[in-house]
């Protein structure tokens, strides 16, 4: 009888490497996920787990209020060269001015006569962060339109201003993107 050759089994020691490797790669998920900030939506004004429960209840309210009424701003405007995806478009945007704003909206029956009763809502938002927003609750009704005074911009960059009109059951939203020059 000859001698028996030892042989030696490498798979133990590669199921060690790849546990090794998977608990790795998951500790540097865990801790390149958790430390990348995650920024709520305010679509419609509320969060988004609250847009998306109520969208049908949102819509058609919407719809009320888009029958009998209409919201404008007026505002200063720009042209703005944005890329989107392949492609660049122009999109007008609101001109802001660093230091105090003001935002003139008219909210008004279809005819064109104001609504003195609505109960008006402004937002001031950054895409992507709701760290900088200003909201003002019952904006007041003067001169025929709804007036938000004393807004203080000091950071350069995209800005959207948002309206919400309600007049009974109709609510309406405007949405409008601004940019503050650097």
């Amino acid at each position: 009888m000859g001698k028996r050759k030892k042989e030696t089994s490498y798979w133990p020691h590669m199921i060690l490497g790849f546990l090794v490797v998977g608990i790795s790669l998951s500790y540097w998920t865990v801790k390149s996920a958790s430390s990348i900030p995650v920024q709520e939506s305010n679509e419609f004004m509320m969060k988004y787990q609250q847009a998306d429960i109520h969208f049908n209840d949102i819509m058609k309210h919407k719809a009320l209020f888009d029958k009998d009424y209409r919201i404008q701003i007026e505002a200063e405007t720009t042209m703005h060269k944005v890329e989107n995806s392949k492609a660049f478009k122009e999109l007008r945007s609101v001109v802001l001015h660093k230091g105090e704003n003001r935002f003139v909206y008219y909210v008004t029956r279809n005819d064109g006569t104001p609504v003195s009763d609505a109960n008006v809502t402004f937002l001031l938002t950054r895409p992507h962060t709701v760290n900088d927003d200003l909201r003002i609750e019952n904006v007041p009704f003067k001169n025929g339109t709804y007036t938000v005074e004393g807004v203080e911009i000091q950071k350069a960059g995209r800005y959207i201003l948002q309206l919400r009109a309600k007049i009974g059951d109709a609510i309406g939203y405007l949405e409008v993107p601004a940019y503050l020059e650097p």
